[in-house]
């Protein structure tokens, strides 16, 4: 008889904590697609705040679509999480800043959402609490820098940019023109700063790797006195490494010698070991991580109304050839 009893406690014990674990308070974090290493990086961060806080009501929870081009597919996935009862809080990183805006207007939701690695547009800032991530237009005005410094009397340049509704490529590209051309908001460069961009760029490769080593290829080829590209995401670099090698090694000397210029994002997968390689003027690299650790308590500090900033900016990294040892902060 006390071995039956024994053996109800310990069940009854182990029932209330799986049932305490179920109940954890969830702070969602939905990115653009789970098929990209930048967001795995973010997804790393909100496991190591979930390890050093085990004890906490609340779970850190990464989700996003397959597929980092299924911009429907990352709204429904707002959508279901903005109806779970365990949902406290999300931190949405928009393909698509209109769609998303739009599914937060039809989800009226009452738990704070924020944004983080990519914002939505000026016009739809109410619709979130905060930003979380980079500063996206300095990121692009630093790429920006570096080409102008390898290139000062300037020349022809090509933008190869992600999603064409992602509100934080679009702030870096322009970034890089008012860079590079001395002048704000550009839509286009024809000869100012004496920068101009090509027939077909820019390119939106829907942050396909792959897709954007084939367009820089193409585009090369219609234009082989080409001067330099400015790369708003790392993807051809750290999704397809090896063709981007391919590509840009016969080109080696001539960014050696700044005859060729190439300003991309991002310090992840192979990009540090390309630039040391020398096909790659300069990296500017986000802090993925630092964005999926930090989301977790900016989220508690928005449901325990505490003041937030908007923006909470995370860092920049910037890895030349000459820098590669020491860029990536620690």
């Amino acid at each position: 008889m006390k071995k039956i009893v024994l053996f109800m406690a310990v069940a009854a014990l182990a029932l209330s904590g799986s049932q305490a674990f179920a109940a954890k308070k969830q702070l969602v974090i939905v990115v653009k697609g789970l098929d990209n290493p930048f967001f795995e990086a973010i997804h790393q961060g909100c496991l190591k705040w979930n390890s050093e806080n085990a004890d906490s009501e609340y779970e850190c929870f990464y989700t996003g679509p397959a597929s980092t081009s299924d911009e429907a597919g990352e709204a429904q996935i707002l959508q279901d999480v903005l109806s779970k009862p365990d949902t406290a809080a999300v931190a949405i990183s928009p393909s698509n800043a209109p769609l998303i805006a739009q599914t937060l207007r039809s989800a009226a939701p009452t738990i704070p959402v924020m944004t983080l690695d990519a914002d939505l547009i000026k016009a739809d800032a109410s619709l979130r609490k905060t930003y979380l991530g980079t500063d996206n237009y300095l990121m692009g005005q630093k790429i920006g820098e570096y080409i102008k410094a390898a290139k000062p009397k300037g020349g022809t340049i090509c933008t190869i940019e992600g999603n064409a509704a992602a509100d934080n490529i679009l702030q870096r590209a322009q970034g890089m023109r008012d860079a590079i051309s001395g002048q704000k908001g550009l839509a286009a460069l024809a000869g100012e700063g004496g920068w101009t961009e090509v027939a077909g760029c820019p390119v939106f490769t829907n942050d396909d790797g792959a897709k954007g080593v084939q367009a820089m290829s193409d585009i090369l080829a219609a234009n082989p006195e080409l001067d330099a590209f400015g790369i708003m995401g790392g993807w051809p670099l750290f999704g397809a490494p090896q063709p981007y090698r391919d590509l840009f090694k016969p080109l080696a000397d001539r960014i050696a010698s700044n005859d060729f210029a190439i300003g991309a994002a991002d310090t992840i997968g192979d990009e540090v070991a390309i630039a040391k390689e020398g096909l790659v003027t300069a990296l500017v690299g986000q802090r993925p991580f630092e964005m999926g650790y930090k989301a977790p308590s900016v989220m508690i500090d928005l449901i325990e109304g505490k003041p937030v900033e908007d923006p909470v900016f995370t860092g920049l990294d910037e890895c030349t050839k000459d820098t590669v040892d020491t860029c990536i902060q620690k």
